[in-house]
Parts: structure tokens; C-alpha cells; sequence
């Protein structure tokens, strides 16, 4: 048993308490380290360790008394809060997107949280060289395919939009239309039978209708929470979406609704 797998009086390895002092971080944006030695019943030496490892490894920067999240990290303002939020819900999501991508497929990937957690997701199997091609305007994504090995990953440019960690306009639109994909995961702010898939911007609602209309397969990535939501202006209707992956806390009578409509609709 190696130091980063030995249990610590907590239950859980060195690593797995890192891990979990990096997520309070990202979170909470400050920790100290007398509320971590409270929290991991470890000495404030071993979390001064953690702090310092994890500093190196980028994921936190260490104050006196305890660490706060990196400068880049607080300047994501609105994309850092709602990549907070129902996390476990995105990352199942996530998981069963990218459980529809298959060896060969060309894939566009919208902006948003839940679609970066379908990257993130992405098969062993499939991050291997020339195994997908990936395109997308979504500053994450490219983040995290970028650190796969070889990747083949087709980045559109544009106007950058912090709030959405996004590239948009009309250079991102006239690329797509030179571009055409096997599958498309988009990202909404909202989804209602009526109104379809919205977003509050509508640059950015301009790029997912552009992906779209290039997909042959159009699968909507959305947590409970957005469903029955309507947003400000809209992406796409509902009529062209082939599937939508949520969560199973989504309210039945629209999931029934939406099953109707011809939307398979798969519960995370």
C-alpha cells in the first residue's frame, strides 16, 4: 500500500481527500486549513501537504492558513457557478452522452457545463488517435480533449464570451456551415414543448442551431432542472431532437410529454 492509497483516519486515501479538498475549493472559492483538519480528522501537517501538492498540480493556490481557488478559475464567473451545480446530475448525463459516440464518428460539441461533462466522459477507447474528430467552440472541451493523446480536435474560432467559456458570431457560423457531423450534443438554459430548447444569448443560440442544422443526429443534454424552464431566445424545436439525456429526478408527466413527441428520452 502506497502512500496515496493508505486510508487515513477519515476512510478515504490521501489522493481521494485531495480530490475532494480540490471540489470544496471550487465551490466554496476559499478553504482553511483548520476546517479541513476538522473535516479529514488528519494533522494540519498532512493537509499542508495536500495544499502543496495540489498547488503544483495547479489546482489551487495556497494563502496563509489555507488555499483559494486560482485567479483564472474566479474569472470564469457564471460558467464557474453553474458548473457548481447539480454536479452529480451532469456527470451522469455526461456519461451516458458519450455512451452514444461510436469509432469514426464526427461529433460537434456545444457550449455549456452538461456538454463538457459528455467530453470528459468520452471512452478509453475512444481518445485514442483518429479514433473521433471532435469539433467544437467550447473553451472546456477543448481543454479537456486537448489532453488526450493525438487528438483529432477541430476548434472554432470567434468572438470570445467569458460568461460561456464559448466562441461565438460570425466566423464560428460560417465554419460550421463548411462542416457536417455524425452527432451533435447540445447544451440549453431551458427546454418546454412550446418553446423547445433555449438559452439567455442568443449568439450563443445561433451556434447551436448552426451544429444542429450541420448533425445528423441531434441528442439534447439537459438536467431536471431545465426542463419546463423557457429561456429568453430559442435554439432549436423540439421536433428535430433525436434524443434528450437527463436525469431520473425529471418531472414524468413531461418526460411522457416529450415520448410522445417522438424525443427518445434517456434517464440518467
Amino acid at each position: 500500500m502506497t502512500l496515496e492509497t493508505a486510508e487515513g483516519p477519515s476512510g478515504i486515501s490521501a489522493r481521494a481527500r485531495r480530490d475532494e479538498i480540490a471540489r470544496l475549493v471550487d465551490e466554496d472559492e476559499r478553504v482553511s486549513v483548520s476546517e479541513l483538519t476538522d473535516r479529514f480528522h488528519v494533522t494540519d501537517a498532512s493537509i499542508r501537504r495536500d495544499l502543496m501538492i495540489l498547488e503544483d498540480a495547479g489546482r489551487l493556490r495556497r494563502i496563509h492558513g489555507g488555499a483559494v481557488a486560482r485567479l483564472d478559475a474566479r474569472a470564469r464567473g457564471t460558467y464557474s457557478i453553474k458548473q457548481r451545480e447539480h454536479r452529480e446530475r451532469k456527470a451522469r448525463i455526461g456519461a451516458a452522452a458519450a455512451g452514444l459516440l461510436g469509432p469514426g464518428d464526427v461529433a460537434f460539441f456545444d457550449s455549456g457545463t452538461t456538454v463538457a461533462q459528455v467530453a470528459a466522459h468520452v471512452p478509453t477507447l475512444l481518445r485514442r488517435a483518429g479514433a473521433i474528430t471532435v469539433v467544437t467552440h467550447s473553451l472546456p472541451v477543448i481543454d479537456e480533449i486537448g489532453d488526450w493523446e493525438s487528438p483529432h480536435l477541430i476548434c472554432l474560432g470567434g468572438l470570445y464570451l467569458p460568461d460561456y467559456q464559448a466562441l461565438v458570431g460570425p466566423q464560428t457560423i460560417a465554419t460550421v456551415r463548411e462542416l457536417s457531423a455524425d452527432i451533435v450534443f447540445l447544451g440549453c438554459d431551458g427546454l418546454t414543448i412550446e418553446a423547445g430548447l433555449t438559452t439567455p444569448h442568443m449568439l450563443v443560440a445561433e451556434v447551436g442551431a448552426a451544429l444542429a442544422s450541420r448533425s445528423r443526429r441531434i441528442v439534447a443534454v439537459a438536467d431536471s432542472s431545465k426542463i419546463g424552464r423557457q429561456g429568453f431566445t430559442p435554439i432549436v424545436p423540439l421536433r428535430v431532437v433525436n434524443v434528450l439525456i437527463t436525469d431520473d429526478a425529471a418531472d414524468p408527466i413531461a418526460i411522457e410529454r416529450l415520448r410522445r413527441l417522438g424525443v427518445e428520452v434517456i434517464l440518467a
